[in-house]
């Protein structure tokens, strides 16, 4: 990730971003998650900018990440009135999470050849 007014994904973090894309995850998820995994906290708009999404593409992409246990959303409270602002952290390590990532694609591998072998020997018989 390169420093400019603010972090941006880099040629390295696209490269993650394509293959975690090419393995069933979501863009706007491998892109909020490469860039928050490179920062200590970040807010929304951050992510916004650094990873060149929108703004419902991060809101939903950080569900996602709060709901698998990868991330933790905390509220600054801005000076007078308005809404606070988010901010967002991991709650494991990169490594961590891919290791999470790969285990759910193991089980859906292994289901799929669970059904393969079932079909064949349904098929046997015609």
């Amino acid at each position: 990730m390169k420093r400019k007014n603010s972090f941006v994904l880099d040629e390295k973090d696209d490269k993650a971003v394509q293959l975690f894309s090419e393995l069933g995850m979501p863009k706007n998820l491998a892109k909020t998650l490469m860039y928050i995994s490179q920062v200590d906290e970040c807010r929304s708009a951050d992510v916004e900018q650094g990873a060149d999404l929108r703004q419902p593409e991060v809101s939903v992409a950080m569900q996602e990440m709060r709901r698998r246990g990868w991330a933790k959303k905390r509220d600054l409270k801005k000076k007078g009135k308005g809404r606070p602002v988010h901010i967002y952290k991991l709650t494991k390590p990169l490594p961590d999470i891919l290791k999470n990532f790969e285990n759910e694609k193991m089980k859906q591998v292994e289901t799929i050849k669970n059904d393969l072998s079932e079909l064949h020997n349904l098929i046997k018989g015609y």
